[in-house]
């Protein structure tokens, strides 16, 4: 309608008037205030918003680095730790049967040493029963020998000596 009333009166409706101009003036000290104004407090929470993410993005992939350091660290220590565990466990069994084997050589020279007294004591009352057997069989022999002939025997020292003989040839 505005553009009717303008060619009725005989202007250009193409060309701008003054309420342009005034139009277009406050539209520009609006945009200069909002640039000098509303802007740098929205862009300055933006970049601190950007370098707060940046921030956080960084400290990220430093604590997954230093994850995955601790983790090789981590598994590095716990192989040393089963390396010498190993190294202890096969120590203790060295030992282990080092202390059997002395135990079992102990109890052997202890069984040796028993067996030995054991032989020695046998050998002794070995010795001491056949000394009391020759003391007796001289004198069961005399007697035999009177039952035998029916008269005793007179000479008991020729039937030890005989005896005697006999022993010598039987253990020679």
């Amino acid at each position: 309608m505005r553009i009717m009333q303008l060619a009725e009166e005989g202007g250009n409706p193409l060309l701008p008037n003054a309420t342009f101009f005034v139009e277009l003036i406050i539209f520009l000290i609006v945009l200069f205030v909002m640039w000098k104004v509303i802007l740098p407090p929205i862009q300055k929470v933006l970049k601190d918003r950007y370098d707060m993410v940046q921030k956080t993005i960084d400290d990220n992939r430093a604590a997954s680095e230093r994850f995955a350091q601790a983790k090789e660290k981590h598994a590095e220590t716990l192989a040393e730790a089963r390396a010498e565990s190993g190294k202890i466990r096969d120590d203790a069994r060295g030992r282990g049967q080092a202390v059997l084997d002395e135990f079992r050589q102990r109890a052997q020279a202890e069984a040796d040493d028993v067996r030995q007294a054991g032989e020695q004591q046998l050998a002794a009352q070995r010795e001491q029963i056949l000394g009391e057997l020759r003391a007796q069989v001289g004198g069961l022999s005399s007697t035999l020998a009177t039952r035998v002939v029916g008269e005793e025997v007179r000479n008991p020292a020729m039937v030890d000596e005989y005896v005697g003989g006999l022993s010598r040839q039987g253990g020679a």
